[in-house]
Parts: C-alpha cells; structure tokens; sequence
C-alpha cells in the first residue's frame, strides 16, 4: 500500500481550529457576567425565587444582598461572576429579559390606561362612547359620574381623586 492509499482510507482527522480569545474578549464576559450577577442581587426575592440555579450561586446572592461594605460587596459581586462563569447562564439570561418584558409589557399598558383616562377627562362623552365601543362592559353610568367629578376637580384645582378613581375603574374592567 502507498501512502496515497492510506490517506484515503483513513483521512486524517481535522478539528477546526478555534481561534482562542483575546484576554480583552474574556475580560468582556466577565463583565458582563458580573452585571447579571448585580442584576440577580438587585432582583425582588419574588422574581428571584422563579429562576431555577444552583445552590451556591443562589447563596452567594443572599451573601451579597446581606453586606454592607462596599469594597465587601464588590468582591462578592466578582465573586458571584466567577460562579456564573462556571455554570450555564443562558437560562437565567432567558429568565431576566423575560421578567423585563414583562414590565416593559406592564408600562405600556400602565402608560395606555393613563392616556384613556386623562383623554376620557378632556374629551368627556365623545371619549365615553368611543370606550364603550371597545369595551361594552364597562358601567357608563358610574364611569360618567367619575368623569365629571374629576372635571369639577380640576376646574376648582383639587387633588385629582375622582382622576385616580377613574385610573383604577379602567386598570379592573379593561384588558
């Protein structure tokens, strides 16, 4: 057998080279890594209890949570990085933007409840029936009455508690 032969037999085997990277792409990873970690130590215990993670990262947050020297709780931020370094951060990845589309999706509603009201207050009736168009459940009779009550606040420059009234009637029975 020639060495042709044997080099088409058995090809030799080549693992793509991976470039390896740079310190400062590292270093970047880190960081970034480190900023999550903040995050999760910033997070309510509510939303933090829905992401699943390993035990020892999970107490490095209420380490961290509970110092309060700052030099103290710097090194447990590097700390809490170094440990996400070691385990697979995507899934808490996935979890943190979930939870921040969430509140972006929660603002927007917030901020679309405020113009309805704020519009249901300047444009009275006009603005009613337009709402009552979208959503016909809604009680024209008690939304009206709050209506002009925030109206007669404004006019005589009271605190807006009709205003806030009608803020809460629109956040229960609007989707």
């Amino acid at each position: 057998m020639s060495d042709d032969q044997l080099s088409e037999e058995h090809p030799k085997e080549q693992a793509p080279e991976e470039e390896p990277k740079s310190k400062s792409a590292l270093k970047r990873e880190m960081i970034a890594l480190q900023k999550i970690g903040e995050t999760l130590v910033d997070l309510p215990s509510s939303q933090l209890a829905k992401i699943s993670m390993p035990e020892l990262l999970e107490d490095a947050i209420m380490l961290a949570r509970r110092l309060k020297n700052r030099e103290g709780k710097r090194r447990q931020l590097q700390y809490i990085g170094k440990i996400m370094r070691n385990i697979d951060s995507d899934a808490i990845r996935q979890r943190l933007d979930s939870f921040n589309h969430q509140s972006q999706a929660y603002r927007q509603q917030f901020h679309r409840l405020e113009q309805q009201r704020d519009r249901l207050i300047t444009d009275g009736d006009q603005a009613l029936d337009e709402l009552l168009k979208e959503s016909p459940e809604v009680d024209r009779q008690h939304l009206r009455q709050l209506i002009r009550q925030a109206q007669k606040e404004i006019s005589q420059s009271k605190s807006p508690a009709a205003s806030r009234k009608i803020f809460k009637y629109l956040q229960e029975n609007i989707e």
